[in-house]
């Protein structure tokens, strides 16, 4: 994760720099464009919700507009601003459950590499017609799986950068990641989906 932010903090060193010298606006027009994709990714990730995670990405970027000028430098500026994206996200959850989602993107290769981890001599090639399932057991997953899990294969982010975008530790992010892909496993073996051929494209 120390990688990461110290990465991130020297992508940002303009933005920071003209913060220091008190241009907030030319600041927040170089963070908009770099920032609110992510901040939208990470708000769907958390929300599951797209519809809702547009909302909350628009009023965490509002935040970050009303707090930059109190911004001080202590944490690097990505960390600053995905702690108000989390901060709202945990209010929305607060107000209402949000919607079940994964990405067929995320679902794919997730797919691959559980029937990897079934048998590695096969080819890691997921059926589209089962996709489906997986997704919903994905979003079945308790919350501290499914964050990474949706970060790190949809989002294609690395360990360290969902690290940073969770406020976590590499280390958690990992465990996240070895536990969830443990849990689609013997939920699939539970359903006496174990066999890997099951996810070919060529699968009776």
């Amino acid at each position: 994760m120390q990688a990461a932010v110290i990465g991130a903090a020297i992508r940002d060193s303009d933005i920071v720099e003209l913060l220091q010298a008190g241009h907030r606006e030319r600041a927040f027009a170089l963070l908009l464009p770099r920032y609110e994709g992510k901040v939208y990714r990470l708000c769907c990730a958390l929300l599951r919700d797209r519809t809702a995670a547009e909302d909350v990405a628009q009023e965490s970027l509002l935040r970050v507009w009303r707090a930059l000028a109190n911004y001080d430098g202590r944490a690097a500026l990505s960390s600053w601003i995905y702690a108000i994206t989390r901060n709202r996200c945990l209010t929305a959850l607060a107000r209402e459950k949000a919607t079940p989602w994964a990405s067929a993107t995320a679902v794919e290769e997730i797919a691959e590499e559980l029937a990897a981890a079934l048998d590695p001599s096969c080819p890691r090639e997921p059926a589209d017609a089962d996709s489906e399932l997986l997704r919903e057991m994905v979003d079945r997953l308790p919350e501290r799986l499914r964050q990474p899990l949706l970060l790190y294969y949809y989002e294609e982010r690395s360990v360290g950068e969902v690290a940073l975008m969770l406020g976590c530790a590499e280390g958690t992010v990992k465990t996240g990641l070895f536990r969830a892909r443990a849990a689609l496993a013997r939920e699939l073996k539970r359903r006496g989906l174990d066999d890997p051929r099951y996810w070919l494209e060529d699968a009776s």
